[in-house]
């Protein structure tokens, strides 16, 4: 267990047994009812990130310690006895943190083999090393509309055996719930990238010229478009006779006092896209599909599209991995099996293909005179994630 998320939770009590948790990176326990945090903490020998705030200690300045200091000063100030106990017990933590780190000496080297080798991979396509990279051109427009774009191609995707595609529906829904903040922190938009047109264009289009052809739906103009999904959302509320709507019904109001609205435009000149509201059925994801290009915007900051990009990245290795290691059956014949890697494997044949990298080929996001804006990912990008994520660089 590498990060455990419990905030809010009327969490009372941390025992000393959390030192067992040789692997945790992350511990976020903020709001809860902790009037004291165990010295066995400091024992913890990957922990760098920990949240106590908005917790009724006892210890004042270990308190506000927690409210201004970084995580490394508050695991000393633990490891030294602090927390409002006496020594007595303090003694007795440390006599238990030498058996453990002898213990732990013993099984440090195996338990990283293990570690590292059950961790997901992806491997990095330079735009150096890449023949033929994808840009996206970025007018100035967006600028006081949508300002943030991130984009990156990921290659290997296996979407055909059963129910894949539907997970990777369902997870692309689940994120825009809870990191996008309900789309109003960010947009996801994940196409096949086989029927991407390059270079890409982001602009702005006022709402009566913007034309798109929504997700199962045929060709129409934005303005028409918002329209139809209002009257929509008003027949649902009186349907279930509730105010709540559902579908993309619910970010209507994303787009309320704007002048122009902002999209993706391919080489044609064709919109694929229509942040925060939907794709294009041109460039629709079927099962078929292996290679994508994905696409995160915001009107917030970048670092958010940036850290949705990598937990979107993180989500599709988890579920591709999660099919390889499921046999289902693709309904497809067995040439197109042999594709997706699906033919009876042996168990070593199965373990040679969840080893298998995802590619991720970086996206270069340029102004109008060519100068870079974005380049994902980066040297510094997926470290939000790498305690789950081998990148290959």
């Amino acid at each position: 267990l590498s990060r455990l998320e419990a905030a809010d939770n009327e969490v009372e009590e941390l025992g000393a047994g959390i030192a067992a948790l040789t692997a945790l990176k992350s511990l976020d326990v903020a709001n809860n009812q902790l009037k004291e945090l165990p010295a066995a903490l400091a024992d913890c020998p990957r922990l760098k990130e920990a949240n106590f705030k908005g917790n009724q200690l006892k210890d004042k300045r270990l308190e506000k310690m927690v409210n201004g200091c970084q995580t490394k000063a508050i695991l000393e100030y633990l490891r030294a006895g602090g927390r409002g106990k006496g020594k007595g017990e303090s003694s007795r933590e440390e006599a238990r943190k030498k058996k453990r780190e002898k213990q732990q000496k013993k099984d440090d080297g195996e338990q990283d083999e293990v570690e590292e080798a059950s961790k997901l991979l992806v491997k990095i396509l330079h735009v150096s090393e890449n023949p033929a990279p994808l840009v996206v051109k970025v007018s100035p427009g967006v600028r006081d509309v949508r300002a943030f774009i991130v984009c990156c191609v990921l290659k290997g995707v296996n979407l055909k055996p059963g129910s894949a595609l539907k997970r990777f529906l369902s997870a692309q829904t689940k994120l825009h719930e809870d990191i996008c903040e309900k789309r109003t922190a960010a947009t996801i938009a994940t196409h096949d990238l086989q029927l991407v047109r390059g270079p890409l264009t982001y602009s702005v289009q006022p709402p009566d010229e913007l034309k798109i052809m929504p997700l199962g739906r045929k060709e129409i103009k934005a303005k028409d478009l918002l329209r139809q999904l209002q009257s929509e959302a008003e027949e649902q509320r009186k349907q279930k006779k509730r105010q709540n709507v559902s579908g993309l019904h619910k970010y209507l109001q994303l787009l309320d006092g704007k002048d122009n609205y902002p999209c993706l435009v391919d080489a044609e000149g064709v919109v694929i896209s229509f942040p925060p509201i939907t794709n294009s059925e041109k460039t629709k994801i079927r099962k078929e599909t292996r290679d994508l290009f994905l696409e995160v915007t915001s009107d917030t900051s970048l670092q958010i599209c940036k850290d949705v990009m990598d937990a979107l990245i993180l989500k599709i290795a988890e579920l591709n991995r999660f099919t390889l290691e499921n046999k289902e059956d693709s309904g497809s014949d067995d040439e197109s099996d042999a594709l997706c890697g699906r033919v009876n494997l042996n168990p070593s044949q199965n373990v040679q293909a969840m080893n298998l990298p995802l590619v991720v080929e970086q996206v270069r996001v340029v102004d109008t005179d060519g100068n870079l804006k974005v380049l994902y990912p980066s040297k510094t990008d997926l470290a939000t994630v790498s305690s789950l994520l081998t990148v290959i660089r």
